[in-house]
């Protein structure tokens, strides 16, 4: 996770600081917070849902070889990939109860991929 963070502080400067800026400096223009919140939401959501679909992989993903699946090895569906996506921010917003359920689940899945109908899982080449 703290791999991907570093990725993220790219693409949040590209895709949320630079037009802010831009808004702000050009057109004297400022969002309210909500509407941060929400722009950040979806871009971080178009980042995670895009790599997802596209190879089952973020970047952060394939330098540690792991992949998400759906438990029996199929490519997880568009629905499914969203679905994670919002319950993995409830997993972290809930003090991170949903990344500690791994402890103790017999795969050693998190709760948002439990619920979702995905799973990670690691690749050997």
């Amino acid at each position: 996770m703290a791999y991907e963070s570093l990725l993220l502080l790219g693409v949040l400067s590209v895709f949320f600081l630079l037009p802010h800026v831009v808004l702000g400096i050009g057109f004297n223009i400022a969002l309210p917070g909500w509407m941060l919140i929400v722009h950040v939401f979806i871009l971080l959501g178009g980042y995670f849902v895009w790599y997802w679909q596209h190879g089952g992989q973020t970047l952060a993903m394939q330098t540690w070889k792991v992949q998400i699946s759906t438990p029996s090895g199929a490519k997880p569906s568009l629905a499914q990939l969203i679905l994670r996506y919002v319950l993995s921010w409830l997993s972290l917003l809930a003090l991170g109860v949903g990344l500690l359920w791994a402890l103790v689940d017999p795969d050693s899945q998190f709760l948002h991929d439990r619920l979702a109908g995905t799973r990670l899982i690691f690749k050997q080449n």
